[in-house]
C-alpha cells in the first residue's frame, strides 16, 4: 500500500532573494555604538530645523521691513490733500507751521524786531530766528544785515553748524536820521558758511523802512525770497591762518594770499596788529608784492599772548597798497579776537577750540572805518616832554 506523506516531513523551499532593510544594514556595517549614531541623527535633525527657522524669520522682518518703509518716508502735507478731503481735518507737520506748499515759501521765513530810537537816530535791528531754509541736505547758516544808507556798514551773525533753523538772538544798530528813513531798505541775507569757498546764499530780504512805525517796536514773520546774485566785493579777500598754544602762549598768524584786489593799486602788502585793553601792542608787517592783484604771502608771525590776557587782545590784519597819490593805504581790514562778530568770531573760536593746530580760512575784507569804530580805540597815552 502506498504510504501517506507525513506533512511535518514534507520540506517548503525557503525564499532567500527577500532583500534587507536599509537602516538594520546601515546600522550594522557602520563600526559605531547604536547611541551614538541615534544622537548625530537628532543633532541633524536640530540643525536642520533651525536653519528653517531662521530661513522663516527673516522673510517676515524683510516683510514687515517692506511694509513700513513708504509709511516712514512718506510725508503728507495740506497741499496734497485733494478732491474731497477738507485741509481743517489735516494735522500740519510740527517743524512746518506754514503750509508746505510750492512758492515763496520754500525759501523759509525770518523773525525780525525793528525798532527807531530817535536820541541816538538809529533803527535797532533785532535777529531773532530763521526757520525751513531751503538746501541740500544741512547748512552752516549765518545772516548778513544791511541798511541802504550805509553801504559800508554790515553786520554779521554767528554761524550756526549743520541746522536749518537757527536760532540767531543778536542785535545790531545802524544810524539812519529820520529824514531818511522813508527811503532806507533793509536788507538780511541768509548764506551758508563755507571755509574755503564761496559762500552759498540761501536767501534774502529786503524791507522798505517806510512801513516801520518809530513809536512802536515792531517784530513780525517774513518770508524770504529767492536768493539773488550777491554783490561783488569791491575791496577783496584776504586768507589766513591761526594757531595758539595755551601752555608757551603763542599765537602764530600765518598770512597766505589775498585776491579780488582792486587793479588800480600797486604793491599791497600786510600788517598784523595786537591790540590790548583797546589799545595798541604789537605790530607786524608783510612783504609788499608787486604787479599783483592776487599776492601770495605765505608769512608767519609769532606773538606772546598769555592765556589769562587773551580774552583782551583784538588781531586786526589790513590790507595796505599804493594808490593814485602814490601813498600807502588801508584798503580794508578784518577784526579777529572777543569782540569781533560772524565769520571772524566763528574763526577766533575754532582757533581756541583746537588749540596747536592751524586753522586757515578766507575773510571778506571789511572797510578800515567800520573796524576802527568797532574797535572805539583809546587814545595813546602822552609822553611827558622834557622841561626846558
Amino acid at each position: 500500500m502506498g504510504r501517506v506523506p507525513d506533512p511535518r516531513s514534507t520540506s517548503t523551499p525557503v525564499d532567500n532573494t527577500a532583500e534587507p532593510s536599509l537602516i538594520p544594514d546601515l546600522t550594522t556595517r557602520i563600526p559605531w555604538a547604536r547611541w551614538a549614531l541615534f544622537i548625530v541623527i537628532l543633532a541633524a535633525g536640530v540643525l536642520l530645523v533651525s536653519c528653517l527657522l531662521c530661513v522663516i524669520y527673516c522673510c517676515c522682518r524683510r516683510c514687515q521691513r517692506r511694509r513700513k518703509q513708504p509709511k516712514d518716508k512718506e510725508a503728507v502735507g495740506l497741499g496734497s490733500a485733494r478732491g474731497s478731503t477738507t485741509t481743517h481735518l489735516v494735522q500740519p507737520d510740527v517743524d512746518c507751521l506754514e503750509p508746505c506748499s510750492g512758492g515763496p515759501q520754500q525759501w523759509g521765513r525770518l523773525l525780525l524786531s525793528l525798532e527807531y530810537d530817535f536820541g541816538s537816530q538809529e533803527i535797532r535791528v533785532g535777529l531773532r530766528q530763521a526757520e525751513n531754509l531751503k538746501a541740500e541736505g544741512t547748512a552752516d547758516p549765518y545772516a548778513r544785515i544791511s541798511v541802504s544808507t550805509q553801504a559800508e556798514r554790515r553786520h554779521e551773525t554767528k554761524v550756526h553748524r549743520g541746522t536749518l533753523c537757527p536760532t540767531f538772538e543778536e542785535t545790531c544798530c545802524f544810524l539812519v536820521p529820520p529824514a531818511e528813513l522813508p527811503r532806507a531798505t533793509l536788507k538780511v541775507q541768509l548764506l551758508d558758511f563755507k571755509r574755503f569757498s564761496e559762500h552759498e546764499l540761501l536767501g534774502e530780504l529786503q524791507l522798505s523802512l517806510s512801513t516801520v512805525d518809530p513809536q512802536h517796536v515792531l517784530e513780525s514773520w517774513y518770508l524770504l525770497g529767492p536768493p539773488g546774485t550777491t554783490e561783488p566785493e569791491q575791496m577783496g579777500e584776504l586768507c589766513f591762518s591761526l594757531r595758539y598754544v595755551p601752555s608757551s602762549g603763542r599765537l602764530t598768524v600765518v598770512v597766505l594770499e589775498a585776491r579780488g584786489l582792486n587793479p588800480g593799486l600797486s604793491e599791497p602788502y600786510v600788517k598784523v596788529q595786537l591790540m590790548l585793553n583797546q589799545r595798541k601792542w604789537k605790530k607786524r608787517k608783510t612783504s609788499s608784492k608787486r604787479d599783483t592783484t592776487m599776492p601770495y604771502f605765505n608769512e608767519a608771525f609769532t606773538f606772546l599772548v598769555p592765556f589769562s590776557q587773551l580774552q583782551s587782545v583784538d588781531l586786526v590784519l589790513a590790507v595796505w597798497a599804493h594808490g593814485l597819490h602814490h601813498r600807502a593805504e588801508p584798503i580794508g581790514k578784518v577784526l579777529l579776537g572777543p569782540r569781533a562778530s560772524g565769520q571772524p568770531l566763528q574763526h577766533w573760536a575754532d582757533m581756541l577750540a583746537h588749540a596747536r593746530r592751524p586753522i586757515a580760512q578766507w575773510h571778506h575784507l571789511q572797510s578800515p572805518r567800520e573796524v576802527d569804530h568797532a574797535l572805539a580805540l583809546k587814545p595813546r597815552l602822552p609822553l611827558p616832554r622834557p622841561r626846558s
